[in-house]
C-alpha cells in the first residue's frame, strides 16, 4: 500500500502519521537550542542533490522538531497573505498560491513520516506524540479559515466562467470539497469544538500506532531449544538464533511476529504446541492488558471520529469517509462485503473440510497454514519449500520487477551507490524512461528490523508536479527476514508477489504527469489507489517473467516447466481463506466506522464477535487478518473505514488483467496505453472516469468471482 502522503491543503492535512517499530538501538543525542538547529538545519532548505533526494547523510533527529516549527510558521505566513489580499479572487492568486504554499513544510513532514516508518528510534517516536496534535491544529487553522474560505467559495460559484483547464477546474472543485468536509461551513463555536476533536483522534491513532509497534516487538514468541523449530530451514533456525541474541537471549530462540492475524512460521513448524502459542501471541495483542493494551483507545477513536462526522451533518464516520471514495456509499460497501461473504465461508468451509482429512481429525486456525501445505502437496505436488531456492531477492527485484517495467514501459534502472542512505540495506536505483531521460529515483528498503513498521508499503519523499519543476523520489519497502551473513535472501511466492505489488504503486508515482502537487501520483481515492499495483502482480506469474528470474539461486537453472504448471494450476488455491480473512477485517472496519457516538460498545472484544457472527464470517479456524485491538489500517488512520478498498480495486484489477490478456499481455503499446490513459493522470479527474478511459467501459464483476472461485458457488 501507498504510505498515506502528508496532503499539505487537504482536510487530512495533518500528517499521516504512520505506525513503526520501537527501536532497541541508543535515542540520539539531546535536540541543540532551536536557533543553532535552524541555521545549519538540511530540512529547511531544497536538497541540492539530484531530485531533491534527502540528505540523509546530515539529517539528525534533533532537526526535525525546530524545522516543524520553522515549516508551520512559513505556512501560516503564506497563508495569511493570501487569505488577506485585498485584490478580488482569482484562480492564480487563490488556489494557485495555495499550491504553492508550504513547501518546507511538506518536505520536513514527508522526510519524518518516511523515517519514522522505516527507521524509527525512541526520539522520533517522542517527536511524533508532539506533533501530530500540533500538526492537526495547524491544518485546522488552514481550512476553518473564513476569509480563505471566501475565496475559494467565490471561485467554485464562478467556476464555469473562468475558462479554466480540465485540471484546473477539477483542483478548483477538489479545494472547496477539502474546505467544506474539514468544517469550513461550521459555525466559529462548532469550528473550536471540532478543532478539539481533530487533536484527540491524531493524539489517540498516534499512541495506538506506537502500542501495535511496540507489542509487536515485545511479543515476539521465545523458544528454548532448536527441536520446537523443527520444520523450519536451517537459515529460519539460525535468523531466530540471531534475534535472540539481538535481545541477550543467547542460546535460545526467537520468532518475530508480523503485523498480521497469520504468521509465516505457521506453514512449516511441525510441534502444533508451538503453532498454538504463536498465534495465540499473535492474536491477543492489544487486548491482555498492560502498557499497551488498546482496547480502551480503540473505543475512544470509535466515538471521536463518530462525533466528528456527526458535527460534519454525516449519520456515521463511514458515511462520511466513503462520500469521498469511489464506493461513494455505506450501502454500496456493505452490498459488497455482503454478497461476498456467503460464497468465500462456505469456500473456506469446505477447505477446512480437506484439512480435517489429511489430519485425520480435527484442527486448529493454527494449524490451517501447515495442513494447507500437505493439501497443496497432495493435490498439486508441489509445497512451497520448492519454490524458494527459485525466488533470490535480487534475482525477483532486478530480472523481475524490473524486467517487466522495461518490457512494458520501455524504462530503465541503474543502481546508485553514490547517494546517502538511512541503513546500509537500502539500495538506491536511478530510473530512465524510454526516451533516456530521468524519470525518477528509486529506494528499495527490503528487510525487516526492529526500527521498521511491519508490513509492506511505498512512500514518495518527493512528488512530481510540473508547477513546482519537481520529480519523484520514491520507496518501497518489505519486510523480508534477513539471512545469516553470506546466506541467500530466498522469498516466498507470498513476498514475490508483495514485490510487484508495491513496485505498481512505485509506478504509480513515476508516471505522475501531473501540473498541481494535489493531484501527484498515488494522490487517488483509496478505494482506486490499490488498483494499479495489484494489476502489477499480474506480471509476477507472466510466463516470460517468470521465466527470466525464477532461477535457482545455486545453479542458475530455470524452474522447471512442470513447476510453473503446478504453480499455475493452484493459483486458486486456498481462496475460501483467503477471501474470508480479508472479508472479516472489512466488515470490522465497516462495523466499528457505521456506529453513532452513543453506540459505541463497552466491550471491545464481545463487539467483535458479535459482528462477526452477525456477518457471518465467524468461522473459527479462520480468524480476521486484523484483529481490533491491532488493526492499524483502521484506527491509526490511513485505511479507516476503507479496509474494503483492496477488494474494490481487485475488481478493477481483475477486468485489466482480462484487458491485457486481450491485447496481447506484455507489450509496449499496453503499457503506453496503460500509462497514458491511467498511471501518468494521478488524480487529475474523477477515478472511474481514468478507468473507462483504459477499459472503454466499466468493471463487471465476474472476472473477480472467477479469481476468487467464487462463482460457481
Amino acid at each position: 500500500m501507498p504510505q498515506p502522503r502528508m496532503l499539505v491543503l487537504a482536510a487530512s492535512l495533518a500528517l499521516a502519521l504512520s505506525p513503526a517499530a520501537h527501536a532497541a538501538t541508543a535515542t540520539a543525542a539531546a535536540p541543540a537550542a532551536p536557533h543553532a538547529v535552524t541555521a545549519a538545519n538540511p530540512l529547511l532548505t531544497a536538497s541540492t542533490l539530484p531530485l531533491q533526494y534527502p540528505r540523509f547523510d546530515q539529517i539528525r533527529d534533533e532537526h526535525f522538531l525546530p524545522a516543524y516549527q520553522a515549516g508551520m510558521a512559513e505556512h501560516l505566513k503564506e497563508v495569511a497573505a493570501i487569505a488577506d489580499n485585498v485584490q478580488a479572487p482569482t484562480f492564480d492568486n487563490t488556489v494557485v498560491a495555495l499550491e504553492r504554499s508550504g513547501r518546507t513544510l511538506q518536505r520536513v513532514s514527508a522526510t519524518f513520516s518516511n523515517l519514522q516508518a522505516a527507521n524509527t528510534n525512541d526520539t522520533l517516536d517522542k517527536i511524533e506524540r508532539e506533533m501530530s496534535p500540533k500538526l492537526a491544529a495547524h491544518s485546522d487553522t488552514i481550512m476553518m479559515n473564513p476569509k480563505l474560505f471566501k475565496r475559494i467559495d467565490t471561485l467554485h460559484a464562478q467556476r464555469d466562467k473562468l475558462g479554466l483547464d480540465g485540471e484546473s477546474k477539477y483542483l478548483l472543485e477538489r479545494y472547496y470539497k477539502d474546505f467544506v468536509r474539514a468544517g469550513a461551513k461550521l459555525s466559529a463555536r462548532d469550528k473550536q469544538k471540532l478543532k478539539a476533536l481533530n487533536g484527540e483522534i491524531a493524539t489517540s491513532e498516534t499512541a495506538f500506532n506506537q502500542n501495535v509497534l511496540k507489542e509487536l516487538n515485545a511479543s515476539a514468541l521465545v523458544l528454548d531449544s532448536r527441536a520446537e523449530l523443527a520444520g523450519l530451514s536451517d537459515t529460519a533456525i539460525d535468523t531466530a538464533a540471531n534475534a535472540a541474541r539481538e535481545r541477550g537471549l543467547d542460546g535460545k530462540f526467537v520468532i518475530a511476529l508480523t503485523n498480521t492475524t497469520g504468521q509465516p512460521p505457521l506453514a512449516e513448524l511441525q510441534d502444533a504446541g508451538v503453532r498454538a502459542r504463536l498465534l495465540k501471541a499473535s492474536m491477543e495483542r492489544g487486548s491482555r492488558g498492560g502498557e499497551f493494551d488498546n482496547r480502551e483507545l480503540v473505543r475512544k477513536i470509535a466515538r471521536l471520529r463518530a462525533q466528528q462526522a456527526t458535527m460534519l451533518g454525516y449519520p456515521n464516520y463511514a458515511a462520511y469517509s466513503l462520500e469521498d471514495q469511489t464506493a461513494r456509499t455505506t450501502a454500496n460497501v456493505n452490498k459488497l462485503l455482503g454478497e461476498l461473504a456467503p460464497p468465500a465461508v462456505a469456500n473456506a468451509r469446505r477447505e477446512g473440510a480437506d484439512l480435517e482429512k489429511i489430519a485425520g481429525g480435527k484442527v486448529a486456525a493454527a494449524d490451517w497454514d501447515f495442513y494447507t501445505d500437505k493439501v497443496r502437496a497432495e493435490r498439486f505436488a508441489f509445497d512451497e519449500k520448492q519454490l524458494k531456492p527459485y525466488f533470490e531477492l535480487d534475482n525477483v527485484l532486478v530480472n523481475g520487477v524490473f524486467f517487466a517495467a522495461t518490457k512494458l514501459y520501455g524504462i530503465t534502472f541503474k543502481e546508485r551507490r553514490d547517494l546517502p542512505v538511512y541503513n546500509p540495506d537500502v539500495r538506491v536505483f536511478d530510473v530512465f524512461d524510454a526516451d533516456g531521460k530521468q524519470l525518477s529515483i528509486f529506494l528499495a528498503d527490503m528487510y525487516a528490523r526492529k526500527s521498521k513498521q511491519g508490513g509492506a508499503w511505498m512512500n514518495e519523499y518527493v512528488s512530481q508536479s510540473s508547477l513546482l519543476g519537481t520529480q519523484s523520489v520514491i520507496a518501497n519497502h518489505l519486510n523480508i527476514p534477513k539471512p545469516p551473513a553470506g546466506e541467500p535472501t530466498l522469498l516466498t511466492f507470498d513476498e514475490v508477489k508483495t514485490a510487484f505489488h508495491e513496485f505498481g504503486h512505485a509506478l504509480h508515482g513515476m508516471f505522475s504527469n501531473v501540473k498541481y502537487p494535489r493531484f501527484s501520483g498515488t494522490s487517488v481515492p483509496q478505494d482506486f489507489v490499490e488498483y494499479p499495483s495489484q494489476v502489477n502482480e499480474m506480471w509476477a506469474v507472466w510466463p516470460e517473467v517468470l521465466a527470466n528470474y525464477a532461477r535457482h539461486y545455486q545453479t542458475g537453472a530455470a524452474m522447471p516447466k512442470a513447476l510453473l504448471d503446478k504453480v499455475a494450476a493452484a493459483r486458486k488455491f486456498n481462496q475460501g481463506f483467503t477471501t474470508t480473512e480479508y472479508l472479516a477485517a472489512s466488515l470490522l472496519d465497516q462495523k466499528w466506522h457505521q456506529l453513532t457516538p452513543a453506540q459505541v460498545p463497552g466491550d471491545v472484544l464481545a463487539f467483535e464477535a458479535q459482528a462477526l457472527k452477525d456477518a457471518g464470517v465467524d468461522y473459527a479456524l479462520v480468524p480476521p487478518r486484523y484483529r481490533t485491538t491491532y488493526f492499524s489500517h483502521s484506527f491509526s488512520g490511513g485505511y479507516s473505514a476503507a479496509y474494503y478498498a483492496y477488494l474494490w480495486s481487485e475488481k478493477l484489477d481483475a477486468e485489466s488483467v482480462v484487458w491485457f490478456n486481450e491485447n496481447g499481455g506484455l507489450l509496449r503499446k499496453n503499457g503506453d496505453w496503460f500509462r497514458k490513459t491511467l498511471l501518468s493522470r494521478g488524480g487529475t479527474a474523477d477515478a472511474m472516469e481514468l478507468f473507462r478511459n483504459f477499459r472503454g467501459r466499466d468493471a463487471a464483476i465476474e472476472p473477480l468471482l472467477e479469481r476468487r472461485g467464487l462463482n460457481a458457488q
